[in-house]
């Protein structure tokens, strides 16, 4: 599997941005789709990830009612809106696809993007 992540950018703080993962290379039926994130000096962290095959979504703590995330069959896209944007969520934001069981964990994701930056001013 093949991830592009784009979107990122500069915005000020309140604003939104929607970021995008096209993936290519093989059917996401049975696979995770997540992003992360890696802010400077930070590990990097779970953001939020769905389910290809059934649509099923979850967050992290800190992004939930402010991020949403989606996917498009036709495209081979997943999709991570950003509302209400908080200088602390400037960091790298990274798709990823996997097949294991514990999607809030990086290890559990074989395939990666390059990463999009994200910088919110305040």
């Amino acid at each position: 599997v093949q991830l592009q992540a784009y979107g990122g950018g500069l915005v000020q703080a309140g604003g939104s941005l929607r970021l995008s993962c096209a993936a290519s290379g093989r059917t996401l039926s049975n696979y995770v789709m997540a992003w992360f994130r890696q802010a400077p000096g930070k590990e990097r962290e779970f953001v939020s990830a769905i389910r290809w095959i059934s649509g099923s979504t979850y967050y992290a703590d800190s992004v939930k009612g402010q991020f949403t995330i989606s996917r498009d069959n036709a495209k081979n896209t997943v999709y991570l809106q950003m509302n209400s944007l908080k200088p602390e969520d400037t960091a790298v934001y990274y798709c990823a696809a996997g097949a294991g069981t514990y999607f809030r964990l990086p290890q559990a994701y074989n395939y990666w993007g390059q990463g999009t930056h994200l910088t919110v001013s305040s």
